[in-house]
């Protein structure tokens, strides 16, 4: 597979690998399109695709960190693209009969009954329906937010705020404690350890829950872009910006960033944790979709990926569709003009997934954060991509 370094911009290059199957001309607008997207950045940032567990592309470039470039092996923050981790973790134990989606949550955590809450199904969970968008009380310090087991706990002491089923809005951070409760309670393991014992293990995944400390100095710190902000749907309404405050807490707006900690890079945070390289979350939506040896039973997998909820969400004013934990394809086009699609993107710009009848996977992941509105890095990249399809 060739590499090279094309300029970019002043002070960053792209570091190109290309492999067999992608047109040339679609190669060097991607290259084009990247290089000029990082120019205009302070950090840096990779992109790859994938096809049948092989790269197709793989591009990155710009500052990990000042003075230190954005290489092959360069990690960083996956935010909410932990979710489609955490998805795949539960659909392996959808596959292998262990857990039920349609099955009551207080099945498998008797606890969870609490607070009228007996009848709520798994799939609740998974498909942001549930109506548990925070934790009450709110965590009181980044000990006790980062703290799994504590968060499930007062979760399930507390009443939903709509009937389960009946509304959709994004679980930002609670998706992460309720999963990682569940899967803990089935399978007798961390979600950490389910993801290194599971999935990146046996597949050679670089993708970690809860870093090992050895690991630290490959990950790229993140930071925000200047005007950064969250819920960019949400216009005017002080009534649901509030509950979007409590939700994120000041886990994406605090001035001295909680992501960029060893505490939390060691935390098992299932919605927002994940550490990884882009090439590890590309090749694991290849792997998924893989026609020969899928990592998972291709009925498992279109049941994950069908529509389980969908609308507006209700907090945030922003348009979804959802299956078991990933996200699918939207009306606002997140996943680029290719439809079917699935997969996770995560808090400032980051997008991992597939496009199943294709046979492509993607992932880009920055370290500098954009707003949703104004964040055009991805979109211009998979509109590109979509002429391979």
């Amino acid at each position: 597979m060739p590499t090279s370094t094309v300029p970019a911009g002043e002070p960053s290059a792209v570091t190109v690998r290309a492999g067999d199957g992608l047109p040339g001309d679609i190669a060097e607008r991607l290259v084009e399109i990247f290089g000029r997207h990082l120019a205009a950045s302070g950090g840096g940032m990779a992109f790859s695709v994938h096809r049948a567990g092989q790269p197709l592309l793989q591009l990155h470039g710009g500052q990990a960190a000042p003075g230190r470039p954005w290489t092959a092996d360069t990690m960083a923050v996956l935010f909410s693209g932990t979710k489609g981790l955490t998805a795949t973790l539960t659909a392996l134990l959808i596959g292998r009969g262990q857990l039920d989606p349609e099955a009551p949550v207080a099945q498998y955590w008797p606890e969870f009954a609490a607070a009228g809450k007996e009848q709520v199904r798994i799939h609740h969970l998974l498909d942001h329906t549930v109506g548990l968008p925070y934790v009450d009380p709110d965590p009181a310090t980044d000990a006790e937010r980062l703290d799994n087991h504590l968060m499930a706990e007062r979760l399930a002491a507390q009443p939903t705020l709509w009937e389960p089923g009946t509304k959709v809005a994004y679980h930002a951070l609670t998706y992460g404690y309720l999963l990682a409760e569940v899967l803990r309670r089935v399978s007798g393991s961390g979600v950490g350890e389910l993801l290194r014992t599971e999935l990146a293990e046996p597949f050679g995944l670089d993708v970690h829950l809860g870093l090992p400390e050895s690991e630290e100095a490959r990950v790229a710190p993140v930071f925000r872009a200047a005007g950064y902000r969250i819920s960019t749907y949400l216009q005017d309404d002080p009534e649901r910006r509030a509950i979007v405050d409590r939700m994120y807490g000041s886990s994406l707006t605090a001035e001295n960033p909680p992501f960029n900690t060893r505490a939390h890079h060691a935390a098992e945070l299932a919605a927002g944790g994940g550490i990884g390289t882009a090439d590890a979350m590309a090749k694991l939506y290849s792997l998924l979709i893989a026609a020969d040896e899928p990592l998972l039973p291709a009925d498992t997998l279109a049941r994950a990926t069908r529509t389980w909820s969908q609308g507006t969400d209700t907090i945030n004013d922003r348009p979804v569709r959802f299956g078991l934990g990933y996200e699918l394809d939207d009306p606002i086009g997140t996943y680029g003009p290719v439809r079917p699609a699935f997969g996770h993107t995560g808090a400032g710009g980051g997008l991992h997934g597939a496009w199943p009848e294709q046979d492509l996977a993607f992932s880009f992941l920055p370290n500098e954060m954009q707003s949703e509105d104004v964040d055009r890095r991805v979109k211009d990249l998979l509109e590109v991509l979509a002429e391979v399809a």
